[in-house]
């Protein structure tokens, strides 16, 4: 294969993604031409913040192409458009053929969450000593267990199952991804699990993920969600939890547990008072600068 390597304005990154693949080319990626320098600057924000952009202000492109008479053609078409004058041939050059499916899985190894507890790949065999181990596989949807606010919620899941799994009689996962908070409260006790994500993708991946770790649950769009349960976990991002507030605090029952990450630690102060009319939220794990919120809604009173 061949790669060829452009610089272009970050007004014209899209029209040149676009063109490129119209030209037979098998992969477009684009990084900060800038990186690594006093000029890199972040692209991407959270829900609820403006619009990324389409590309950094200096982009580079990064093209594969079959072999080196179809880059070239492909750089000699693509420059001679009136609206390129600002993209600029970097280089062409020969990139060794890759065993990818082997690299790539090369570089997901077996997760621990706590010593009897993994999520392992399917080409992984489990570790000696994993008593609880989710087979999940890398996939499109968010929550392969390599982010600290995954291992988080798993590991709260984990060491609360002793003491509270008798109680989560009914479980929601809500923006559940791949369905890994879902599927580790399964393998640790829960039943009736609702798992619920506004992407149609997360739901599928969630299905075929539960189905591979042999568990039950029931996967849906976010009005599946119904009632009150015992155990709600959302691992989401800041802005998106603190709108949801009243609603996921709505779905708490009596005495139950709401479990929620995708927060950094400077934001704590911002959840806490998002929650404060419904729920007393606590910062009960941390790791890599992200923290975990729990709150428990009082039991009722005996008579």
């Amino acid at each position: 294969m061949v790669e060829l390597l452009l610089l272009a304005g970050e007004d014209l990154v899209e029209s040149v993604s676009d063109a490129l693949m119209e030209l037979d080319a098998l992969s477009v990626s684009v990084e900060d031409a800038d990186a690594d320098t006093p000029a890199e600057r972040a692209l991407f924000g959270e829900p609820g913040l403006p619009a990324p952009r389409g590309g950094w202000q200096r982009s580079t492109l990064r093209a594969l192409f079959a072999d080196a008479e179809a880059a070239t053609e492909a750089a000699t078409l693509l420059l001679a458009q009136d609206w390129a004058h600002d993209v600029h041939v970097q280089s062409l050059e020969t990139v060794p053929d890759e065993d990818w499916v082997r690299l790539t899985q090369s570089q997901f190894a077996p997760v621990q969450i706590t010593p009897a507890f993994w999520i392992v790949p399917s080409w992984h065999e489990p570790p000696s000593g994993a008593q609880q181990v989710i087979r999940l596989d890398p996939g499109l949807a968010f929550g392969t267990g390599t982010h600290p606010t995954t291992r988080m919620c798993l590991r709260w899941i984990a060491q609360h199952a002793p003491q509270l799994a008798p109680q989560w009689t009914r479980v929601l996962d809500y923006g559940c991804g791949s369905g890994i908070l879902a599927i580790g409260a399964a393998l640790h006790g829960a039943r009736q699990i609702d798992a619920v994500d506004i992407d149609p993708a997360a739901v599928s991946s969630t299905e075929a993920n539960a189905k591979a770790n042999g568990v039950q649950l029931a996967a849906g769009l976010p009005d599946a969600a119904q009632g009150s349960y015992p155990l709600v976990l959302a691992n989401i991002l800041a802005t998106p939890l603190k709108l949801l507030a009243p609603l996921l605090a709505g779905h708490v029952a009596p005495g139950g547990h709401l479990v929620l990450a995708g927060i950094l630690e400077r934001q704590a102060d911002e959840l806490k008072a998002a929650y404060a009319p419904w729920l007393a939220l606590e910062v009960s794990d941390s790791e890599d600068g992200w923290i975990l919120m729990t709150a428990r809604r009082a039991a009722p009173s005996a008579s």
